[in-house]
């Protein structure tokens, strides 16, 4: 009787024991599937574009998907509020359409009128969730209109971070987060719709970071799109971003005059031309400004050392693609929220 009872509560015991390591098991399976879901290459963040034809945007509250905004229309129904930023290309201000938050760009000085036709072209040609949404254009007046993230350009990271309303975000979680993003759309560039382009307005942190915009999501878009040269290495089609000199560390090593031994003046007529492998060489110290001080952000940074001592390889074809860094920021996050949970210990 004793060894019956016994061997029941023994079944009994790994029974339950089974049902929970299988619940776990579950359990894993399901955040892997969420992870995949928020973390998909091309399309990781919901953008209320999405669904609509091409030349259409949907911002906001609207309901329904509206065709590109023309001259007319930008002249009549767009009222400017107030300047909220300028560049050498263009003047920016926070305008309404119908009720609706919107950017108006204009440009600010006819000596920059090839940039920013450029700008409107890649705008047109790149929309997708990685992108900023085109709300309208209007070349006769070097005018167009996006979508306005209230919060501002990546500049403003810590500033928002550091808002009562925004601390709970302040996370190695979200950092990472903007970080993937970050990465995701150099790959999305680097295999865009309109050739390999290359962001050479990041000849320094601060112009790298005012290239992009933060949601109120906390995702990424890419904002500023006026100096994106193609590389087409099967046909021998490199760049150089600009006509001057560029210095610093935080430029690849191509991109540097290299006859500053020689003591020989820079000429842009011997500067040798690159390839998309300079923004690779800039993710170490973008990530490193994005991760901030937060806990668990050295874990981080630790896990990310391999991949980001290869993109600081000084040969740009021994850098990884985009691609490969993408796939290790994923993996690292997916790794940690697991050990966050507690998973592995459990069992």
């Amino acid at each position: 009787f004793l060894d019956t009872t016994l061997s029941g509560v023994l079944w009994g015991s790994c029974h339950v024991v089974s049902v929970c390591i299988a619940a776990l098991l579950l359990s894993n399976v399901i955040i892997y599937l969420y992870l995949d879901s928020v973390y998909q290459t091309d399309e990781h963040l919901v953008s209320p574009q999405m669904g609509c034809v091409p030349q259409h945007f949907k911002i906001s509250t609207m309901k329904n998907c509206t065709p590109w905004l023309q001259c007319s229309q930008i002249n009549s129904e767009v009222r400017k509020l107030k300047m909220i930023g300028q560049g050498a290309v263009k003047k920016v201000y926070l305008a309404e359409w119908r009720g609706q938050k919107v950017a108006l760009s204009k440009l600010a000085s006819m000596d920059y009128l090839e940039d920013f036709v450029h700008g409107l072209s890649m705008l047109q040609a790149l929309q997708g969730p990685q992108v900023v949404q085109l709300v309208g254009s209007c070349l006769e007046d070097q005018t167009l209109v996006t979508e306005h993230h209230p919060l501002g350009s990546l500049l403003n990271l810590d500033g928002v971070l550091a808002q009562e309303q925004h601390k709970q975000h302040n996370t190695w979680q979200i950092r990472l987060r903007l970080a993937t993003d970050y990465v995701s759309i150099l790959h999305y560039l680097h295999n865009s719709p309109a050739g390999c382009r290359v962001m050479c307005d990041s000849n320094s942190l601060e112009k790298t970071l005012s290239q992009f915009l933060l949601t109120n999501d906390f995702h990424l878009v890419v904002n500023d799109l006026d100096a994106l040269p193609e590389v087409d290495s099967s046909k021998g089609s490199f760049v150089k971003c600009g006509h001057r000199e560029l210095t610093g560390d935080f430029v690849a090593p191509e991109q540097l005059w290299p006859f500053r031994d020689s003591r020989k003046p820079f000429s842009d007529n011997l500067m040798p031309e690159y390839d998309e492998k300079t923004d690779i060489w800039k993710i170490p110290d973008v990530t490193w400004f994005l991760m901030g001080k937060v806990p668990g952000g050295d874990l981080v940074h630790f896990h990310l050392f391999q991949i980001h001592e290869e993109c600081k390889k000084e040969d740009p074809k021994l850098r990884p693609s985009a691609l490969d860094v993408l796939k290790v920021y994923k993996s690292v996050y997916s790794s940690m929220v697991q050990d966050n949970f507690g998973f592995r210990d459990m069992l």
